[in-house]
């Protein structure tokens, strides 16, 4: 079996883990919104693209979790502050980011290597984060000056979802996915996290370690509002369309279509 025939089930994953530094790279020169706004259209295009060979189901969850994840960044960038990006707006790109990230995260979980390996993967990006979140704490703030209180608080609610839900490798994708995002992000100074966040008056780093606890709470969103819609009319609260037990997860680990 060649090489190219090995990697296949993860060119997208390859293809995303490439995008975003290189996305990124280019946001920290671009010199205006204007600029910034060409970037987020090719990125939408991006996702747009990708997105023609996911099943429907995972599509509308694609764009569902872009709808709250911008709502999010409206309210928590642009409202209260708690990071900022380089031109005090929400880039273009940063809507159709979240959908490839929430992406790469659903198909990564039907991934060969996932599905073999999953216990040892899921393990290890729960360790990671808990090594993360116990140095955001101790040793980098000798370094950086800043106390990551913010990670430390995101650390339970990743542990929660990875070791309690039957969609751990969703949530360990995401983990992998936004450390790269975020570490790049910040390093390139597209955005900065505020030293002392808004509100909760909490130290954060910069970026804050366990940020992939944020879209566990986004997916398990995108999942009640998705089991909402499938309820049938006029049923109680909770309802949810009788059909396969199954169906929901196999939409939510799918990958694209060859």
């Amino acid at each position: 079996m060649s090489l190219i025939t090995r990697l296949r089930p993860y060119r997208y994953q390859l293809f995303l883990l490439a995008y975003t530094p290189l996305g990124l790279y280019a946001d920290s020169r671009v010199a205006n919104v204007y600029q910034q706004s060409a970037l987020g259209v090719l990125t939408f295009a991006v996702l747009v693209f990708v997105l023609r060979f996911a099943p429907r189901e995972q599509r509308r969850q694609v764009w569902l979790a872009v709808v709250i994840a911008t709502a999010g960044e409206l309210y928590f960038s642009v409202g209260v502050g708690l990071y900022r990006y380089r031109f005090e707006n929400v880039p273009l790109y940063v809507p159709a980011g979240h959908g490839l990230v929430y992406f790469f995260a659903l198909t990564s979980a039907a991934t060969p290597l996932m599905l073999q390996r999953r216990r040892l993967l899921v393990g290890l990006a729960l360790t990671i984060a808990t090594g993360w979140a116990l140095i955001g704490v101790t040793v980098l703030p000798l370094i950086t000056g800043r106390l990551d209180m913010t990670g430390a608080l995101l650390w339970p609610i990743f542990a929660y979802f990875t070791l309690r839900s039957r969609q751990a490798p969703v949530y360990a994708a995401a983990f992998l996915m936004t450390s790269v995002l975020e570490l790049f992000g910040t390093g390139f100074k597209d955005w900065t996290w505020q030293a002392v966040a808004p509100i909760s008056h909490l130290q954060q780093g910069n970026p804050p370690s366990v940020i992939a606890g944020a879209y566990c709470l986004l997916d398990a969103a995108v999942m009640r509002l998705t089991r909402a819609r499938r309820a049938p009319p006029g049923a109680m609260p909770g309802t949810i369309a009788p059909g396969p037990e199954e169906d929901l997860p196999a939409v939510v680990g799918g990958r694209p279509g060859r």
